[in-house]
């Protein structure tokens, strides 16, 4: 059933100095970037193990390096349970006029 991945767009090419994930029974979460202008050329940009929060939504918040994207992929790899859910995702910054 892993991996299982979504792919998120701005409207505008934007630096990411935040990301705040509400999610359920995920265990390893996987995040690419891309700052084409279609949503291809990926790179590895963060990975993180998520700590098992029985009964109650797991929120991680990330502080971005190097957040340049116009998109992302999120790829859950593992999850605690045979479904995870990925309930929302909040992303501070600013958008920037070249993408760098």
């Amino acid at each position: 059933m892993f991996p299982q991945e979504f792919i998120i767009c701005f409207h505008k090419h934007v630096k990411i100095e935040k990301l705040v994930i509400r999610s359920y029974f995920v265990r390893t979460l996987r995040i690419e970037k891309s700052a084409s202008n279609e949503p291809v050329d990926f790179e590895q940009w963060i990975e993180r193990d998520l700590v098992h929060t029985e009964g109650q939504l797991q929120n991680e918040e990330i502080m971005a390096h190097d957040g340049h994207a116009t998109y992302l992929r999120f790829i859950i790899t593992s999850a605690f349970d045979h479904f995870a859910a990925v309930y929302s995702i909040s992303a501070e910054g600013t958008a920037v006029s070249n993408p760098s």
